[in-house]
């Protein structure tokens, strides 16, 4: 039987090494840290569980399609729920708006909240799903750098309805063009953020995110996002994939043609095929050191990363739900700090995710776990401990001036997590969540392809690969990849 080897067991690498079995080939997945799953891990400190990284779960198809693989139920595995409220968001003035995931009842809501027609939003959500419509079967279904993708009549139309996508214009300016209203326009910005760009340099193809969440919907699974690895964990292990832990990868070994196998701290792996699910960016620095180098790419900007305080509070808070934001005042110059001057703002926008809202077990009796965090920028070499005593500080006043509260007082368990603990814990260069940026209208085909050409038999999959970062784009990374590997 042909083997492979798949390097990382972040989402992708799961979803990856489950497609690669399924092609009837023997799997081993080489880990660095003790456990897999990568940033979508969990932990427990007195007596509040709290999810890592990845909070939003959105598009579950694509992780039952993995269970459906192997004609497995995927209910036997995890369970999930659709949330009726998508996001409450907080500004500063007193206005609160809650995003349900019915898109008429956010029609009607937004009307009456915001200053707009029913007719003005509903022109955006349909210019959404077009937009979407439009480009999910070629930029996320499909590999951009091989030439077939091309050859095909959805894509000629595509092609052809190419001046619809708004990729001229930043996604602010499209939102501007689309709604008076500052707040409006405001939340339609957030989902930049995504994949962790600014609103002020994305282009407004962005724009059709917001269809994602509400024709799709946004999900909860029991026992927190953990519970997705812990699953695919479960199945991988069941279907004969093997998993060597604590075992960091060396180098990927190549004959000049072609990968044959491995490297790690135990020695010498033979493999047909070999899948990097590290960054890309080290995965040419450590594991390809005299393969060349795609400069052009590795040099793209890098994504925001993210500041993080896990805190366990003594108390309950009726107004927040799963997901919460509570705005900046100064939302352009937030990211002006993340993107130009590699810092943050004295105004950040704060999320705020509490998973005890939906598994009351996650928290003790009469208390609430708090995920709360700020976007950032990656690591250029900060003084970070500065930076994350400040925004502790910032974020305090933000929560206590919003939610008319005094927070210090009720945080008594707390763990933090910063840029530099993300990139040493994940690999991800500088701490970036998404690889690169999309912060330009060419950012997704820049972006590295799930193959090389220099070498036979090296795949890529993960999120700073095509088609980027998030979890339903890093399980579409390991399909398009797996789908461009021969069956064994």
């Amino acid at each position: 039987m042909p083997k492979a080897i798949v390097v990382g067991s972040g989402i992708a690498g799961l979803a990856a090494a489950l497609r690669l079995r399924k092609k009837a080939y023997e799997v081993t997945v080489f880990e660095s840290n003790a456990y897999p799953g990568g940033k979508l891990h969990a932990f427990e400190k007195d007596d509040f569980r709290f999810d890592v990284g990845p909070s939003l779960f959105t598009m579950p198809q694509y992780v039952d399609e993995l269970f459906e693989l192997f004609d497995k139920d995927p209910r036997d595995y995890f369970k999930y729920k659709e949330k009726e409220t998508i996001c409450n968001y907080f500004w500063e003035d007193g206005t609160h708006f809650s995003v349900k995931k019915n898109s008429e009842q956010f029609i009607k809501d937004a009307a009456e909240t915001f200053d707009v027609h029913k007719d003005e939003i509903k022109k955006y959500i349909a210019n959404a799903k077009e937009k979407y419509e439009l480009t999910a079967g070629i930029f996320l279904e499909k590999s951009l750098h091989k030439p077939e993708t091309y050859f095909s009549l959805g894509t000629f139309k595509s092609m052809l309805q190419a001046y619809k996508l708004d990729l001229n214009t930043n996604l602010n300016q499209f939102n501007q063009s689309s709604f008076r209203d500052p707040k409006l326009v405001q939340l339609f910005n957030r989902y930049a953020t995504y994949n962790g760009s600014s609103p002020y340099k994305t282009p407004g193809i962005m724009s059709m995110i917001p269809h994602l969440e509400m024709h799709y919907g946004t999900f909860y699974p029991e026992g927190g996002m953990h519970s997705i690895t812990k699953s695919l964990y479960e199945l991988a292990q069941e279907v004969g994939v093997e998993f060597r832990f604590n075992e960091q990868v060396t180098s990927i070994e190549h004959d000049g043609k072609k990968a044959i196998g491995i490297n790690s701290s135990k020695g010498f792996q033979q493999a047909d095929i070999v899948y990097s699910n590290m960054d890309v960016f080290p995965t040419y620095h450590k594991l390809l050191k005299d393969l060349k180098k795609p400069e052009k790419t590795l040099k793209q900007e890098r994504s925001s990363s993210a500041l993080i305080f896990y805190w366990g509070v003594n108390a309950k808070f009726p107004q927040l739900d799963l997901h919460n934001i509570l705005f900046s005042n100064e939302y352009r110059e937030e990211f002006k700090m993340i993107f130009e001057d590699k810092s943050l703002s004295d105004d950040p926008t704060v999320y705020i995710n509490i998973t005890s809202k939906e598994d009351p077990k996650d928290a003790p009796e009469g208390a609430e776990n708090w995920f709360v965090m700020i976007n950032a920028p990656g690591n250029y070499g900060q003084n970070w401990n500065k930076l994350v005593s400040s925004a502790r500080e910032n974020i305090l006043k933000k929560i206590n001036r919003v939610l008319d509260v005094k927070m210090q007082d009720l945080i008594i368990s707390e763990s933090i997590m910063d840029p530099v603990k993300i990139e040493n814990d994940t690999s991800s260069y500088r701490g970036a969540l998404y690889g690169a940026a999309s912060n330009s209208k060419f950012a997704a085909f820049i972006r590295h392809p799930n193959f090389t050409n220099q070498l036979k038999n090296l795949y890529f999959c993960g999120g700073s690969v095509h088609p980027g970062g998030g979890i339903p784009l890093c399980l579409l990374s390991a399909k398009i990849s797996t789908e461009l590997t021969p069956d064994a």
